[in-house]
């Protein structure tokens, strides 16, 4: 499976930290944060990685590379000056990525999951990794009925930013701007989402001081970085 890290978003909320970088080059626990992404989908077994690039594209092309240092083959996607959103750079990837199941994942979280386990059930579109709700975002986004991702509004968990998707959720999108969540939307009320909850560790680094808390605890947990 490969997979695609989003990384070509502004960072207008971690200003003006992102002034100069974009935000999965910034540090966190003694390292850019997009080389705790790479050292895991390497450990799991993935291969290819595509970056989407935008805002200072060419600075994350010259720390990343092409992936060789984590024994990884990096692609990119070029957005230019203007950011795809999630899903119109997801879409404008589809080549990059392949014909197969890929999963993507957010440039701007922190998480000790097991990307070896991502896997999609046949039959489904996408499959979803939710959490439990930060205290940034109580009400939630989606709801769990077993292994089927609902729109439920009880019970809702917060969607990690961690997924697997067919290709097929993305084709035929036009190539500006568009949000994943409608899509996803529209694909779980057809019953084409699974999902699972998982309860390890999880961080959306959102603003400066989440980062310097995420920070703190990561050089207690790893003091040698």
């Amino acid at each position: 499976m490969n997979a695609m890290i989003l990384a070509a978003g502004r960072g207008e909320r971690m200003r003006p930290l992102t002034d100069d970088r974009p935000k999965p080059l910034l540090d966190v626990g003694g390292r850019p944060l997009i080389d705790w992404y790479l050292g895991a989908l390497a450990r799991a077994g993935f291969r290819r990685v595509v970056i989407n690039t935008a805002w200072q594209g060419r600075k994350l092309r010259t720390h990343v590379g092409d992936g060789e240092a984590w024994g990884l083959d990096v692609r990119y996607s070029d957005e230019g000056g203007r950011a795809l959103e999630t899903a119109g750079g997801i879409a404008q990837a589809l080549p990059l990525l392949g014909p197969d199941p890929f999963a993507v994942i957010n440039g701007d979280i922190y998480t000790d999951y097991p990307f070896e386990d991502l896997a999609l059930p046949t039959g489904r579109l996408a499959h979803l990794v939710l959490v439990d709700n930060p205290p940034q975002h109580p009400d939630g986004d989606f709801a769990l009925d077993g292994a089927r991702v609902t729109t439920d509004t009880n019970t809702r968990l917060t969607f990690a930013g961690i997924g697997v998707y067919r290709p097929a959720l993305f084709s035929g999108l036009p190539r500006h701007p568009l949000r994943l969540a409608p899509i996803l939307r529209r694909a779980i009320e057809a019953g084409l989402v699974s999902g699972e909850h998982y309860r390890g560790a999880w961080h959306d680094i959102g603003t400066p001081e989440r980062l310097r808390e995420l920070d703190r605890q990561l050089h207690r947990s790893h003091p040698s970085r």
